[in-house]
């Protein structure tokens, strides 16, 4: 039996959002050390602020100010950091109550292991010597020797639980009207996904063959219809689909878009066309490039056949073969 194969990849993209008037205010005034707050319908600070009432779901606006300090509610201990996390050494992450605020806030605390990190202990904001008006803004928190510890935080205190001495304190946060000049109204985070890919025996099997400039599926016994790729099961009738079948390399394109944006990283120029492809043979039409012909004379019933660049594992796109297009009801069913 061959190998399965395994592959390590990257899932990684920027992603982009613009801000209402309340994440505005809170990531701003982070930019400006500034934490804010918001007042729920049942008199609860919340941190980070939300836009809409827990209780009542509601639109909520009332910013209020919350301590730069607080109380460690729960931790957990990260004693390998990853790439893109606040810190480079182990840290703990912690779930903080800032002064004034009814819920947590997580982030990281640069502390010197996990003996000294506990629930109850004071810990303050680090600011980042350089803010933007992101979370990042808080570099992590720290130990806050100069306090003691809050004796009524403990284990049971979550984020949406409310002590009865808080819920009696009468100094509450001051209201913040939000307002800051030069406001932060959208973000960009950049996100990434590492780790490693097995395609199974079938697709082992699948791209093996490609290698070898062939392109093979595999049929199923009860229903006869050949999948490429092949899935390992058919779809239709739930059985083993164990029998290779070398379809193509000819197809039919059975539908297609014209791709208009540019995608980050990728060197190929707009506009281009991917297509569904039905290959000789096949009972599943694949996913691919169209090339070799201008975008606006990609049709359905197109003839095309892969093309392999030096050194490919896979066809880098389909081109026309230069015979008659296909009739509809050759392809009807594979659209």
């Amino acid at each position: 039996m061959s190998e399965v194969l395994t592959a390590p990849l990257v899932v990684e993209f920027p992603f982009t959002r613009s801000l209402g008037p309340v994440q505005s205010a809170f990531l701003t005034g982070l930019r400006e050390r500034t934490v804010l707050g918001v007042t729920a319908s049942d008199g609860r600070v919340v941190v980070p602020p939300t836009e809409y009432d827990p209780v009542t779901a509601e639109e909520i606006r009332e910013l209020v100010e919350v301590g730069t300090g607080g109380t460690v509610t729960t931790w957990a201990w990260n004693p390998s950091p990853r790439r893109g996390q606040p810190l480079t050494t182990p840290f703990a992450w912690v779930l903080v109550r800032l002064d004034g605020a009814d819920t947590a806030l997580l982030h990281a605390l640069d502390a010197p292991g996990p003996d000294a990190v506990r629930t109850g202990m004071r810990v303050r904001v680090r600011w980042a010597a350089e803010r933007t008006g992101a979370i990042t803004d808080i570099a992590c928190f720290e130990p806050d020797d100069s306090a003691a510890d809050d004796s009524a935080a403990d284990d049971s205190v979550t984020d949406d639980s409310v002590t009865d001495d808080s819920a009696a304190d009468d100094s509450r946060p001051a209201a913040h009207s939000g307002e800051f000049a030069d406001a932060v109204t959208g973000i960009t985070t950049p996100t990434r996904l590492d780790y490693t890919y097995s395609p199974g025996r079938t697709q082992s099997r699948y791209l093996r063959a490609l290698t070898d400039h062939r392109i093979v599926g595999e049929r199923c016994p009860s229903c006869r219809k050949v999948y490429v790729p092949p899935r390992g099961a058919c779809p239709t009738c739930g059985v083993a689909t164990d029998t290779q079948v070398e379809v193509g390399p000819g197809g039919t394109v059975t539908t297609f878009c014209i791709v208009n944006i540019k995608a980050r990283n990728l060197d190929i120029e707009v506009p281009y066309v991917y297509a569904h492809i039905a290959l000789d043979g096949a009972d599943l039409a694949l996913h691919a490039r169209i090339g070799g012909i201008p975008y606006d004379r990609v049709r359905m019933g197109l003839r095309v056949e892969p093309v392999w660049t030096e050194g490919s594992r896979f066809p880098d796109h389909y081109r026309p073969t230069g015979e008659p297009d296909a009739d509809y009801d050759s392809y009807k069913e594979l659209i």
